[in-house]
């Protein structure tokens, strides 16, 4: 190992495989467990007509600090989300980029939304772990002609 290593990284480096099947299975655990639990929680509507968040009875520097807090958390969720989507990396890599953007206030969020939930399998899934809660289907809006979804 590099000699200007951390003491902690040196040490894990010495543990030998099990460090690392343990980081994997713990990784593995509390990826489904958050990630599943924030999208039974979700209004069955959410991504058709949900309209976001209401700060308003905050005051205005109060509003400001949420939103920011909000959308850097919510990068914070799609980056881990794109390396927990990486081969070999244990987790669920399109559910956590997707709870990161449901957080996120961009142009395009929706669409990129609606493109992840159409991926085969997502939303049947997500359906499926809704319903084993008690919890309604997730819908989707229709796109309206002529205007992109």
């Amino acid at each position: 190992m590099h000699d200007s290593a951390p003491p902690w990284l040196a040490a894990l480096h010495g543990a030998g495989p099990w460090v690392g099947l343990a980081l994997f299975v713990t990784l593995l655990a509390v990826s489904l467990l958050v990630t599943g639990f924030v999208l039974v929680r979700l209004a069955p509507d959410h991504f058709s007509s949900h309209p976001g968040p209401s700060f308003a009875r905050f005051s205005r520097p109060v509003r400001l600090a949420l939103l920011v807090g909000k959308n850097v958390l919510g990068v914070a969720v799609v980056v881990l989300g794109v390396f927990l989507a990486l081969p070999g990396v244990p987790g669920q890599g399109l559910l956590t980029i997707l709870l990161g953007l449901l957080l996120v206030d961009v142009p395009g969020k929706r669409r990129l939304e609606r493109w992840i939930l159409l991926r085969p399998g997502v939303l049947a899934g997500l359906n499926r772990l809704r319903a084993r809660w008690k919890r309604p289907p997730l819908v989707l809006d229709s796109p309206v002609a002529g205007k992109p979804s």
